[in-house]
């Protein structure tokens, strides 16, 4: 299977999630171990085949779906490969076929509004990852916790984006989030990698949930951030 990278996204320090689209079909595709999760190693840079805009080989998969996370599938790290890094246009063009207007036709009449956030209960959901074309420019910024987060019409989110932070998957590129909420500002357009966390329970709430977070942030101006 072969998959074109538009979501990448930091996890605990030396843990990342990957997903992307399948070249034949269209479709979202998050390669995922049985028992463990994908490392660090993986990253194009750490000579692993994962970045954004790469179309890597996953070599043989087995699906591993289920509501709302339709989309995993087990694969074999060793046998990923990395083929090429897919053209600025080409990747921008292929980011506004897959894109809609809003979260509901993303992610369907199971996702609730819970304050300024959104979620999706345990085995609800037809999807958990999407890109989203929000018809008014987002804002982008880093809250006082230090985490990157973006306002949107009707949500603000989390961003889980690994290269607006450092290494440590904890500490915020600010000059970087500062550039990118410029660009918004001044007119660039922008499309969103938007997903849906592993289910956990805030300390307040009474249950586990899915969480909506935004997994990547595209730019039309620079479409893989070269």
């Amino acid at each position: 299977m072969h998959i074109l990278v538009n979501h990448l996204t930091r996890m605990q320090p030396g843990y990342i999630c990957v997903a992307g689209v399948d070249v034949n079909t269209m479709s979202h595709v998050r390669p995922v171990l049985p028992r463990s999760r994908l490392t660090t190693d993986l990253l194009r840079y750490n000579g692993g085949p994962f970045s954004i805009g790469s179309v890597v080989d996953l070599g043989p998969t087995v699906y591993a779906g289920g509501a709302p996370e339709i989309e995993d599938h087990y694969f074999d790290p060793a046998k990923a490969t990395w083929l090429f890094d897919d053209d600025p246009e080409d990747y921008w063009e292929l980011l506004n076929q897959m894109a809609y207007e809003n979260l509901a036709a993303l992610f369907g009449p199971d996702l609730d509004q819970r304050d300024r956030s959104r979620t999706v209960g345990i085995r609800e959901g037809h999807a958990s990852l999407g890109c989203l074309a929000p018809k008014q420019p987002p804002s982008l910024y880093v809250d006082q916790r230090g985490a990157v987060r973006i306002a949107l019409e009707t949500a603000n989110l989390s961003v889980a984006d690994l290269r607006l932070y450092e290494r440590d998957h904890k500490t915020p590129r600010r000059d970087l989030a500062t550039s990118v909420r410029r660009r918004i500002q001044a007119g660039v357009e922008v499309i969103l990698s938007v997903g849906l966390t592993r289910p956990w329970r805030k300390q307040e709430d009474s249950a586990e949930r899915h969480w909506l977070q935004v997994n990547n942030v595209h730019l039309q101006d620079d479409p893989l951030w070269k």
